[in-house]
């Protein structure tokens, strides 16, 4: 099959989407298919420069998020891009530029066309104009009329999905837990420890992402202060960057934990595996994660996680060999402690490794592949649903929330 993945966001930009759609393309291809990325340009790649299968389109940094780009020509070649390696079906993984311009191909092309929800909008509207441009509902309008005539929705977990139904999208909708590339366990590229001057008993609390305000670190500062007063050795690693790093820094330096809280700034994708086993726990104090790929991550690298109750965590959760779930802050500061000291056994890693059989990339790749199939199957039958089209409303609010917006007015 030849698969076209369409997406605002991929390497060397360094997200939980990008990490995503790398791990679906090296999956697809190792079983034999023809995976095709359709992206933006980035400053970090060489317009000269050869890069197999991936396909750049001229872009510019988004309003709010300036690590990510929106695509503003490309429509023509993208179609005869499309024609000359035959696709089959086109996947978009986002919203905007990229996310348009697959669903123009998928029609010039007469090919289905599906799409992932990755992104819990609702919760990143205070990025763009401050929350003022944009709201809850209009997140819900404009995203039930992008999902118009997709043939098919992937959910990465049951809240995404709950989510689209509440927005009004009635294409098929499939849940499909994002899988990853499981890390080789024996093998170690960096010893963190010695490079922080830890050593090999010391405690060590790992928060690793996108430093968002969403992403509530806060909270995880505020649990390390107050675990400090019974494990003084104890020491925080807060790795990756973003725009609540200044912010953390300030809260960090106003408890006087300067000595006690490593901020790594960007960590390379090869260098994952080794902050987690570095690590005696993960910690997540976000209560808007939809996927879950730093718990997958935590649990490949035979390392238990503390985090908030989701609706993904709680079916992933089933074991404290996986991780502990919490509801409020003495819960998450009592899940720290339990981890801290406790070793590592041969039981806990066998739990874990059962676990991942269900979330590794060739499970995730084989369902995808299944909704391919799908979607495929049913693409010539006929729409009887006369009213998936969007109002005159709906059409308006996603052009004027869409459009270039670094057009003048």
């Amino acid at each position: 099959m030849n698969i076209g993945l369409f997406t605002d966001t991929y390497f060397p930009q360094v997200s939980g989407v990008a990490t995503s759609i790398k791990t679906l393309k090296d999956a697809l291809e190792a079983q034999g298919h023809q995976v095709y990325i359709f992206t933006s340009t980035d400053p970090k790649v060489s317009k000269n420069q050869f890069e197999p299968h991936i396909y750049r389109f001229s872009s510019v940094p988004y309003v709010g998020f300036k690590d990510r780009r929106l695509a503003f020509r490309g429509l023509i070649q993208a179609v005869e891009i499309a024609k000359s390696v035959n696709l089959d079906i086109v996947h978009t993984q986002t919203e905007f530029s990229l996310g348009l311009l697959g669903k123009f191909v998928a029609r010039q092309l007469k090919i289905p066309a599906v799409h992932t929800y990755h992104t819990m909008y609702e919760d990143y509207t205070h990025y763009v104009a401050k929350g003022l441009l944009i709201g809850a509902k209009g997140v819900g309008t404009i995203m039930k009329a992008y999902m118009m005539g997709m043939s098919g929705v992937i959910a990465p977990s049951q809240l995404v999905q709950e989510t689209l139904l509440k927005y009004g999208v009635k294409s098929p909708i499939r849940i499909i837990p994002t899988g990853i590339s499981l890390p080789d366990t024996n093998a170690s590229n960096n010893d963190l420890r010695h490079k922080f001057g830890f050593t090999e008993t010391q405690p060590i609390i790992l928060s690793l992402g996108r430093l968002a305000f969403e992403k509530n670190i806060a909270l995880t500062i505020s649990a390390f202060s107050e675990l400090r007063q019974q494990y003084p050795e104890a020491r925080l690693v807060i790795a990756g960057d973003g725009p609540a790093r200044k912010s953390l820094e300030e809260q960090v330096s106003e408890l006087s934990l300067t000595e006690q809280v490593v901020f790594t700034g960007m960590v390379d994708h090869e260098s994952i595996a080794d902050y987690y086993k570095m690590s005696n726990v993960f910690v997540s104090s976000s209560d808007t994660e939809t996927q879950g790929l730093t718990f997958i991550e935590a649990m490949a690298s035979n390392r238990p996680f503390v985090a908030i109750h989701s609706p993904y965590l709680d079916n992933l959760v089933d074991n404290e060999a996986i991780g502990t779930l919490v509801s409020d802050y003495d819960e998450l500061l009592s899940g720290i402690k339990k981890y801290l000291l406790r070793p590592l056994t041969d039981m806990d890693k066998k739990i874990r490794d059962m676990k991942m059989k269900d979330v590794d990339a060739n499970t995730f790749a084989s369902r995808v592949l299944n909704f391919y199939e799908f979607v495929l199957s049913e693409h010539h039958q006929p729409d009887d649903a006369g009213d998936d089209y969007p109002t005159d409303d709906e059409v308006g609010y996603m052009k004027r929330i869409l459009r270039n917006p670094f057009r003048r007015n």
